[in-house]
């Protein structure tokens, strides 16, 4: 008897860890990804933290070949704000099937216990591929299977203007200072995938301007909220380099 696999949604982010966690997926065919669900902001119809235009988006989704659903949100939302807005999304996406969310989280232990714990309110399964994996081993995983990426996001408190807008590949890998982990996973920097084996065709676009842009931490009333972290670091000493990217 042949059983149906389980139906998913893929959070996506745009950028090369939900790539390479689609692709591992699609290999495995562990999982029916219904669609990819995305978070961007209401004002200004980007990516959430990766800036990335909507169109680029629906480009990538469309040459994928798996709807994508956004989710819409302010831009710098409280987490009670996110919260229900994601429960409200998530719900819907249940009574199509789903029973599964899947990220490409690797090791940041407190954002995978609070998934968890938020999916488990509601019966829905957290599934996350690329749990453990060397970082190291990851990014030079993806580059070999033929996928290409560019920052799009940089936070200047690891890294300079430099490293956005760049492509990643061994140059890049090299240039980056120590303390930064090759796959961004504490946040160092973004990415947009553009091509690779889960494409149909590659996604097109031009290089536009890079910015620097400041952000106050997202709270809640109590102003307990600091981004599932222990550090009460005040993220309005630092920012963000954007480089914009324009589809053609």
């Amino acid at each position: 008897m042949i059983t149906a696999a389980p139906k998913a949604v893929m959070n996506w982010s745009g950028g090369k860890d939900s790539a390479l966690t689609l692709y591992k997926l699609q290999q495995s065919q562990e999982f029916e990804i219904a669609c990819l669900l995305t978070s961007i902001s209401q004002k200004c119809q980007r990516i959430s933290m990766h800036g990335v235009r909507s169109e680029l988006l629906d480009a990538q989704a469309k040459s994928i070949g798996i709807p994508v659903v956004k989710m819409e949100v302010p831009d710098m939302p409280s987490m009670e704000v996110y919260e229900n807005t994601m429960r409200d999304t998530l719900s819907d996406l249940k009574k199509k099937g789903i029973t599964a969310s899947i990220f490409g989280d690797i090791f940041l232990e407190d954002l995978r216990e609070y998934r968890e714990n938020k999916l488990a309110e509601l019966e829905l399964t957290a599934v996350f591929p690329l749990w453990k994996q060397p970082t190291g081993k990851l990014i030079h995983e993806f580059l070999d299977l033929g996928f290409k990426t560019i920052t799009t996001c940089v936070n200047e408190k690891y890294l300079d203007k430099s490293f956005v807008g760049r492509v990643i590949d061994e140059d890049f890998l090299k240039d980056l200072p120590a303390n930064v982990d090759p796959c961004g996973e504490h946040g160092e920097f973004h990415t947009f995938v553009f091509d690779g084996p889960i494409f149909s065709k590659p996604i097109e676009f031009e290089i536009g301007e890079k910015v620097l842009r400041k952000y106050e931490a997202p709270k809640t009333e109590d102003d307990s909220d600091q981004c599932f972290s222990d550090k009460k670091e005040d993220p309005a000493k630092y920012g963000f380099w954007y480089c914009d990217l324009i589809p053609v």
